[in-house]
């Protein structure tokens, strides 16, 4: 998939468990996990807004662009 999920980065660096974090967004643990893990297929801008709230950070630290591996030209 090309768009990468660091919600994991940001964690590290809050020192804040999975958790913790779905507790105080307001989603499951699970659906935490399925957006964390970048199995995802959307993100609702309120559950974006409430990880960045939380997490004190912007959408682009949660979420960045790769470009796709290989293929043909």
């Amino acid at each position: 998939m090309p768009i990468a999920v660091d919600i994991d980065v940001m964690l590290a660096k809050r020192k804040m468990s999975v958790g913790e974090l779905a507790d105080r967004v307001g989603i499951t643990p699970a659906n935490l996990a399925v957006l964390k893990n970048g199995r995802a297929k959307a993100v609702r801008f309120a559950t974006l807004a409430a990880l960045c709230e939380v997490l004190e950070c912007q959408p682009g630290d949660l979420l960045r662009w790769e470009a796709a591996s290989g293929g043909s030209a």
